[in-house]
C-alpha cells in the first residue's frame, strides 16, 4: 500500500514523494529482513538439530535471539533518538547479514546459538530503529500513518512467506539456506538506506547521554540464568548447580527492580509495570508471546518428527498461523469500533487460541492437511485479535506522553514471554520424552540403548534412523515397535508442551476481566492509525510505534 502522490509539502515529509518512496523501500527491505529471519528458522529447525546434534539447545537458537533483542531494543532506540538513527541502521544491517552467515556456516549447536544471539543484537537495533525513522521522515501525523501502513505490510508479508519458504528451502536444498537467504535482503536493504535515507542530524541534550547499560546487563543476566534453571531443574531437581542458578535469578532480579526505579531511561520501566489499570495487560501480552512461540517453534518438531511430513509440508501448515495473525489484526479494525467494550475481542482471541491448540492435541497425524490448516489459522487469528487490542486498550488507558512507553513495554513483555515459553517447554518436552523412551525401552529389556534413543532429533534424521534399525535388529531387537514407541512418545510429549500454551491462553482470558473497560471510537483517519498501530502480526517482534502512537 503506496501512499497516494501529493504536491510536496516541507512542513509534513521531509523528502519530495520519489525520494520519500525510495527511502522506504529501504525501510521496508529491513523490516522485510528482520520479520523473514522471524519466521523462517522455526519450519528448519528440527533439521538443524537432526544434523548438528545438540537437542539440549534447541530452544537456545531461539531464545538466544529474542534475548538479546530485548535488551538491544530500549538501548539504541536511545542512541538514536540523540544521535540519528542513519549510522545504527547502516551498522545493524551489517551485523545482521554478516551474523546470518555464520549461522549458515555453524558447525555445531553452540556456534548457532551464539551466531543467533549476534542476529538478534542487530534484530534489536532494527526493531528500535527502523520504526522510528518513519516519524523523521514524516512530521504530519496523518502522512506517517500512511507510510507506516506500507512498513508493516512489508512486515506482515514477510511474516507470512517465512515458513512455507524455510520448508522449501530445507527440503530443496538445505538449511543453511535459510539463514543465506537473508544476504541478497540485507545487501538491498543496506544500498537503499546508504544511498537514500538522509542523515538526520539530531540535536544533543546538554549534560551526560543517560543509557541503562548496567539494566541491560543485568537483565540478560537474569534471564540467562532461568532459562539455564529452567532446563536444568527437570534433570537434576534441586542441586548444588540449580540452587546456584535460582539464587542469581533471584538476586539479579531484586537489583534489576530497584535499580531501575532511579533510572531516567529504564531498560525496564518499573512505575508502568505497577500501575494497576495496565498490569492484566503486560501479563497477558506476556502470556500471549509464551503461547505463540510455542507453537512457532515445536509444532514443526510435530510435524516433522512426529508425524514424518516433509519441511515443505510443515512450513504449508505453519503459514496459515501468521496468516491469521494479520487477518485477526484486520478485522479487529474494522469492528472494534462498533462494539460497546474493545475487551470483548481479548475475550474471542484467548479462547480461539486455547480451543484450537487443545484440537491440535486431540488429532492425530492421519487428518487431510486442511484440518490442521484450520486449527494453525484459527490459532493465529486469536492471537490477532489479543494483540492488536492489547495495544489499542492501554493507548486508551494511559496519558499521551506515555503512549510510546507502554507499547514499547508490551512488545518486550511478549518477547519476554515467548523467551519463557520456548525454554518451560522445551525442558518439559526434552524430560518427558526421555522419560517416556526409557519407560518403553525397559519394556522390551532394551535399556542399553537409551542413548540412541535419547534425542527427539532421531525422528528427524532418516539415516540415523535407518543405522539405528539396522543395529536393533543385528542385537535380535524388535526395532520397529521400538521406533514407533519413540514416535509416540515425542508426540505425548510435545502434546503437554501445546496444552501448557492452552493454559496460558486460558490465564491470559480470565486476566482479561480485570482489564479497564474500554470503548474505541475513531474517526477515519484514526481508524487507518490503529491499523498501523497494530503493526506487524503477533510473532514478529514489534517495535516501539512512538511516532504513530503520538499521532492517534
Amino acid at each position: 500500500m503506496i501512499p497516494a502522490i501529493a504536491a510536496y509539502q516541507p512542513g509534513r515529509q521531509l523528502l519530495p514523494f520519489r525520494e520519500s518512496l525510495l527511502a522506504m523501500l529501504g525501510i521496508a527491505f529491513v523490516a522485510m529482513l528482520v520479520a523473514l529471519d522471524q519466521t523462517i528458522v522455526g519450519t528448519a529447525l528440527p533439521r538443524i538439530v537432526a544434523d548438528l546434534k545438540g537437542f539440549d539447545l534447541y530452544a537456545w537458537v531461539a531464545t538466544s535471539y529474542m534475548l538479546a533483542s530485548v535488551i538491544t531494543i530500549p538501548i539504541f532506540g536511545r542512541l538514536g533518538d540523540l544521535f540519528g538513527r542513519k549510522p545504527f541502521l547502516v551498522a545493524a544491517i551489517t551485523l545482521f547479514t554478516g551474523a546470518s552467515v555464520l549461522c549458515g556456516i555453524a558447525t555445531n549447536m553452540l556456534f548457532l546459538v551464539i551466531a543467533r544471539g549476534l542476529q538478534g543484537i542487530g534484530g534489536g537495533i532494527l526493531i528500535g530503529t527502523v520504526f522510528a525513522t518513519v516519524a523523521d521522515l514524516f512530521p504530519d501525523p496523518k502522512l506517517r500513518l500512511r507510510w507506516l501502513v506500507f512498513v508493516t505490510s512489508a512486515f506482515g508479508l514477510a511474516n507470512i512467506v517465512g515458513p512455507t519458504l524455510g520448508g522449501m528451502l530445507t527440503q530443496s536444498a538445505s538449511w543453511r539456506f535459510v539463514f543465506f537467504v537473508n544476504v541478497p535482503v540485507g545487501v538491498a536493504s543496506l544500498l537503499f538506506v546508504l544511498r537514500f535515507v538522509p542523515p538526520l542530524k539530531h540535536l544533543r541534550k546538554a549534560g551526560p547521554v543517560q543509557l541503562d547499560w548496567l539494566g541491560a546487563f543485568v537483565v540478560a543476566a537474569t534471564f540467562g540464568a532461568l532459562q539455564l534453571l529452567i532446563e536444568l531443574l527437570p534433570k537434576e531437581g534441586v542441586s548444588t548447580l540449580t540452587a546456584a542458578l535460582f539464587a542469581i535469578t533471584v538476586a539479579c532480579g531484586c537489583t534489576l527492580w530497584f535499580w531501575e526505579k532511579r533510572m531516567g531511561y529504564p531498560v525496564v520501566p518499573v512505575d508502568m509495570l505497577l500501575d494497576r489499570r495496565l498490569a492484566a495487560l503486560f501479563a497477558m501480552s506476556a502470556l500471549g508471546g509464551f503461547a505463540l512461540f510455542s507453537l512457532v517453534f515445536y509444532v514443526p518438531l510435530l510435524f516433522q518428527g512426529g508425524y514424518a511430513m516433509s519441511p515443505h509440508d510443515s512450513g504449508m501448515l505453519i503459514t496459515p498461523l501468521l496468516l491469521g495473525t494479520t487477518v485477526g489484526s484486520v478485522l479487529n479494525n474494522r469492528i472494534v469500533t462498533r462494539l460497546r467494550r474493545a475487551n470483548a475481542l481479548m475475550y474471542i482471541g484467548f479462547a480461539l487460541f486455547a480451543v484450537s491448540c487443545l484440537t491440535l492435541v486431540g488429532i492425530t497425524g492421519h487428518q487431510p492437511h486442511y484440518v490442521w490448516m484450520s486449527c494453525m489459522a484459527l490459532s493465529g487469528l486469536g492471537l490477532g485479535l489479543v494483540a492488536t487490542n492489547l495495544t489499542i486498550c492501554s493507548q486508551q488507558i494511559v496519558a499521551r506522553d506515555h503512549l510510546g512507553a507502554v507499547t514499547a513495554l508490551l512488545q518486550s513483555l511478549r518477547i519476554v514471554g515467548g523467551m519463557l515459553g520456548t525454554a518451560m517447554t522445551g525442558a518439559l518436552l526434552s524430560h518427558l520424552y526421555v522419560r517416556g523412551v526409557h519407560r518403553s525401552l525397559d519394556s522390551y529389556q532394551a535399556t542399553q540403548w537409551l542413548q540412541s534413543f535419547a534425542s527427539p532429533d532421531l525422528r528427524v534424521d532418516q539415516s540415523q534412523q535407518a543405522a539405528l534399525i539396522e543395529h536393533l535388529i543385528m542385537a535380535g531387537h524388535a526395532s520397529g515397535p521400538m521406533m514407533e514407541a519413540a514416535r509416540r512418545t515425542l508426540i505425548e510429549s510435545i502434546h503437554v508442551g501445546l496444552s501448557l500454551a492452552a493454559a496460558a491462553a486460558v490465564i491470559g482470558l480470565c486476566l482479561a476481566w480485570f482489564v479497564p473497560s474500554v470503548r474505541v471510537e475513531y474517526g477515519e483517519e484514526t481508524a487507518e492509525g490503529a491499523s498501523a498501530l497494530a503493526g506487524p502480526p503477533e510473532g514478529a517482534m514489534r517495535p516501539p510505534a512512538k511516532g504513530a502512537a503520538q499521532a492517534e
